[in-house]
């Protein structure tokens, strides 16, 4: 079970064991020493400073998760709200800084690992880079085959590392002396001033909340359990360390605290060596330490390398970066580039920067807070927009003191990284606007809300802000219109359904369109005087088309026409807006037996689009029967179950119906059209009999029939009946007819056999 299922099941704990478990890992197990070395007893403070950051920011981010619970991460949000420029360094920053965190998690582990089996130097590798080596080698492969870690034993290992804590916190306060904490020189040796570079330093242990908006979609009742587990999860953590902080430096002298294994080191002095005649107890705690410190760090990085991968998906859904790195892996079904990517990425930061912890600690964070930044201004964005899909359950309160009191503390806390990290940073940044003006801009499409807020009010804003929206905004076109004909409520779901599917699939739009039928004796000039009353349905219909399309994100524009030609409005309706591919639903006999369009229409005209006629009123896809026998109303079947494959995950199966005998020439036609068509994934079911009759019994096994257009001469059809005619009649399961338009003479129109 994945993060996603565990937090549907589950709800409220299990989203909290996401948070709590990716914050709790290298941030308590590594850093105490580093970063009291680095500010000394007062690095306590340092931690509940972070502590409060963090809040504030989840604050924000717990509004937006809940304003839009069916979509996850900063980049989405900064992306939608601020546009695509701002998206790109959103997404870099996620991107990078997830790459950076994860090699930082790899080193934690390799310090353990390297105290707990001892490990060699090997050329310029200390034993700490070769274990952290082996462990992001270890996680990229687990992420390339796509073994992935399951929630259950998220949720075990969290409990148990929170058990193991809470057990060394009793010790240790049974240990603990104030004037060990305290030192010589009180609790602030290097000052006051220590306290927000120490900050910065430690900030990395509370980037880990923000991944529960990731999850929004698959959390029960989100309005409620979100925010509760976003700021839960940040209070419960910096309580956390607070006390283990503290109760580390008043066991040990923070000037002798272990760089590499803190906890260890303190939980064998705060443990008796024996209890009564039972030896080695503290050997025992520090050795359980070790291995909860393995596995909270690998839990760490793994959920970070798994979290890169689905950043990239995005930004490619969205033409931000090439899709390449999505390619799928065949066998794995994983994207195996993007992790390789990453997984390189993060192999040269341990080889390069894995001896100054401290760099990849704070490049993590900087590159975190960037995004944050970004974040707090695309609430103040959403909100002064007045957005209309913007309605959060959650609302931050303070309005707007908390958002711009976010945004100015993640900007401020950038200020106290050192300058190699603040350069780093910033080479990054200006590489994601140079990469958006050099190669995204001419492709993505989406405006954000900013900028369409900034054209809607051109003439009362300044010049130079309209100029330098203008600037920024996107070139690319919108990508394939994919319109849907919808009249009835009862199936504008499974029609919005499959143009949603299509539209996603291809980087297109969805165009909903409501043809309200106007009596001849009406002018169309009154009917539109007297929309309202002629089909007070049509605003609800096309309202509830837009929110089912929102679950496959794609840009959605609906249009009521009026028209005195009813269905035949529609054909019309596909050439003037340049439809690529038009859905509607089945007409039944107004279609010319197994064709999309009518007698007349057939006759003189070819067809402005690809149809698809659904005859069905619903649809509850898993899987889908492709018939073929060729040709290119069968080419656009397979485009469409393809589509289906690729965004609702159904399971294809494609079907050649022979004559008997000819079954090992008809799978070879079909397994080779399969693989023309990338289905070579697809059930292949070769069967012998008559055609009708196959389709009629195999096609009642599955969700969705999927039939290419005949290509029969009407006059063949009205003598000899049209297969798909009779299967769309005959079938209970839903039936789509796919049409591509062709070229035919009229004598192909009427006479034609095929």
């Amino acid at each position: 079970m994945s993060d996603e299922e565990l937090a549907k099941d589950l709800g409220l704990v299990s989203a909290m064991t996401i948070g709590i478990g990716t914050m709790i890992g290298a941030g308590i197990f590594v850093l105490p020493g580093v970063a009291a070395n680095a500010a000394g007893p007062i690095v306590v403070v340092s931690f509940i400073v972070g502590g409060v950051i963090a809040m504030v920011n989840a604050l924000s981010i717990s509004e937006l998760g809940t304003a839009m619970p069916k979509a996850g991460g900063g980049y989405y949000y900064i992306n939608k709200s601020l546009g695509p420029m701002f998206g790109s360094i959103a997404g870099m920053g996620d991107w990078m800084g997830l790459a950076f965190a994860s090699a930082f998690y790899c080193i934690g582990f390799g310090q353990y690992l390297a105290v707990f089996v001892g490990l060699p130097t090997i050329a310029f590798l200390n034993p700490v880079q070769l274990g952290a080596l082996l462990a992001g080698l270890v996680f990229v492969a687990v992420n390339y085959i796509g073994a992935k870690e399951t929630g259950g034993v998220q949720t075990v290992i969290v409990f148990l590392l929170l058990s193991i804590l809470t057990v060394f916190a009793i010790a240790g306060f049974l240990s603990f002396d104030y004037a060990t904490l305290a030192g010589e020189d009180g609790l602030a040796p290097f000052g006051v001033g220590a306290i927000l570079p120490g900050t910065a330093l430690v900030f990395v242990s509370f980037l880990g909340y923000a991944k529960i908006a990731t999850v929004a979609e698959e959390l029960k009742n989100p309005g409620r359990n979100l925010p509760i587990a976003i700021i839960g999860s940040v209070a419960i953590v910096t309580v956390i360390y607070t006390i283990l902080v503290t109760t580390m430096l008043g066991v040990i002298p923070w000037p002798e605290l272990s760089q590499d294994a803190p906890v260890a080191q303190a939980a064998e002095v705060a443990f008796p060596s024996s209890i009564g005649p039972i030896g080695g107890i503290a050997a025992a705690a520090a050795a359980i330490m070790t291995v909860g410190a393995l596995l909270a760090t690998a839990s760490s990085a793994n959920a970070s390398i798994l979290a890169s991968a689905r950043i990239n998906f995005a930004m490619g859904r969205d033409k931000i970066v090439t899709n390449w790195l999505n390619e799928i892996h065949p066998n794995y079904a994983t994207p195996y580039r993007s992790i390789l990517v990453t997984g390189g990425l993060i192999i040269v930061f341990i080889a390069v920067l894995g001896q100054e912890i401290e760099v990849l600690a704070k490049a993590a964070s900087v590159l975190h807070l960037i995004v944050y930044a970004l974040m707090n201004a695309a609430l103040i964005v959403f909100r002064e927009a007045d957005t209309p899909e913007y309605d959060p359950d959650f609302t931050v309160p303070l309005y707007p003191i908390t958002p711009i009191l976010g945004a100015v503390l993640s900007l401020g806390l950038v200020a106290f990284m050192d300058g190699i990290e603040i350069a780093l940073s910033a080479a990054f940044v200006i590489a994601a606007v140079v990469w958006y003006f050099v190669y995204a801009r001419d492709k993505t499409e989406q405006q954000g809300v900013l900028s369409d807020y900034i054209q809607r009010r051109d003439e009362e804003l300044p010049d130079q802000v309209v100029e330098a929206a203008d600037a920024v905004a996107p070139t690319g076109d919108e990508g394939p219109t994919i319109m849907v004909a919808v009249a009835n409520p009862r199936t504008e779901s499974a029609l919005i359904t499959l143009a949603g599917a299509i539209a996603q699939h291809k980087g297109g739009r969805v165009l909903a369109t409501h043809i309200v039928n106007v009596p001849d004796q009406t002018s169309l000039a009154t009917a539109a005087e007297h929309k309202a009353e002629l089909d007070a349905s049509s605003e609800k219909l096309l309202s509830d088309a837009k929110a089912d399309a929102e679950a496959f994100e794609v840009p959605i524009e609906t249009k009521t026409i009026l028209s005195h030609r009813g269905v035949a409005e529609v054909f019309d309706a596909a050439r003037s807006n340049d439809a690529d591919t038009v859905v509607m639903g089945y007409g039944g006999t107004q279609f010319a037996g197994g064709r999309a369009e009518g007698t007349l229409d057939e006759l003189t005209h070819d067809l402005p689009c690809d149809f698809l006629v659904l005859d069905g009123q619903s649809l509850e896809l898993s899987d889908v029967l492709v018939p073929t026998a060729g040709g290119p109303s069968s080419d656009l079947s397979a485009e469409v179950a393809r589509a289906l494959q690729d965004t609702v995950g159904v399971d294809i199966s494609l079907l050649h119906v022979v004559a008997s005998g000819d079954e090992d020439a008809g799978r070879s036609f079909l397994s080779e059209w399969a693989e023309g068509h990338q289905l070579g994934n697809a059930e292949l079911r070769i069967e012998s009999g008559d055609v009708e009759t196959v389709i009629g019994e195999l096609g009642s096994e599955y969700s969705l029939v999927i039939i290419g257009a005949t290509e029969r001469g009407l006059l063949s059809r009205i003598i000899r009946g049209s297969l798909a005619f009779d299967t769309i009649e005959r079938l209970e399961t839903p039936v789509l007819l796919a049409e591509r338009p062709s070229p035919r003479s009229l004598r192909e129109r009427v006479f034609g056999r095929r």
